[in-house]
């Protein structure tokens, strides 16, 4: 692993786009606070920019960072046994392109240690969106991830691509500035 985070690493800080895996679904990542890098995920994925994508952070704390979280956040990402991506209000220091029109970032605290390990040694966000053109199914595994991706991204992280079993998205919730809690996903 300390081979494809170096390597990771050293494409991330020049701006550029991997295909990695995630605790859910295989993902395009780039660094969040990273406008041109942020753009690049847009057009390979061919998503409207209208439609924001989310950030991964480490630990509960840096979500603190590019967010306001209220104390219900905390408490739901502390108990969540899976996956949980939090809509978040009063996004902050994150490439614009990635805040939604009301001003929220969907943000979670990810599990993966490749994935925490990447944004620790960073020190920044990491995107996370489906390894999929905007509009299509989202991949299960490695092998379901189009050549079309593949192609365009800057690396592709030599990790964990023959596992088969189905992976599926995190859960999403928003929270309002006062707490109050929708279930999107």
């Amino acid at each position: 692993m300390k081979e494809e985070l170096r390597k990771s690493l050293e494409v991330l800080r020049k701006g550029g786009v991997i295909l990695y895996p995630t605790d859910t679904i295989w993902g395009l990542g780039c660094d969040a606070t990273n406008q041109q890098a942020v753009q690049k995920v847009f057009e390979i994925k061919r998503r409207p920019e209208a439609k924001s994508m989310i950030i991964l952070v480490a630990e509960p704390i840096q979500a603190t960072f590019y967010a306001e979280v209220p104390e219900v956040a905390m408490d739901l990402i502390e108990f969540s046994e899976k996956p949980l991506t939090l809509i978040l209000p009063k996004a902050k220091g994150i490439s614009k392109s990635l805040i939604a029109e009301d001003g929220t970032i969907g943000i979670r605290v990810v599990k993966d240690e490749f994935c925490r390990q990447i944004i620790n040694a960073m020190r920044k966000p990491l995107v996370s969106t489906s390894a999929n053109i905007s509009g299509d199914p989202s991949p299960a595994n490695f092998y379901e991830i189009s050549d079309e991706i593949k192609d365009k991204v800057d690396y592709v992280v030599n990790l964990r691509q023959d596992e088969m079993q189905k992976s599926t998205p995190s859960r999403i919730m928003k929270i309002g500035v006062n707490g109050e809690i929708a279930v999107i996903r």
